[in-house]
């Protein structure tokens, strides 16, 4: 049995986060969902090089089911 873990992947979504698409994983591994939600503020920070009004990051487990989302606010 394979042990579970959370990563998070880093999307990049249209004006008023409309077609999100996942462009980043970030490569650290959570043992549990709100270790992964509370590590977001940070790597959206890493993160703001990329060319999308507007980034966003999803928690989810090792498989690929999404457990959890949360969105930025746009770049300035």
């Amino acid at each position: 049995m394979e042990a579970a873990f959370f990563v998070m992947a880093i999307m990049g979504c249209g004006d008023a986060s409309t077609a999100c698409t996942e462009v980043r994983v970030d490569p650290v591994r959570y043992s549990n969902v709100a270790q992964c939600q509370a590590a977001m503020p940070a790597a959206l920070a890493r993160n703001n090089d990329l060319s999308f009004p507007v980034i966003s990051a999803t928690c989810r487990s090792n498989g690929q089911q999404w457990v959890n989302s949360t969105k930025s606010s746009p770049r300035g």
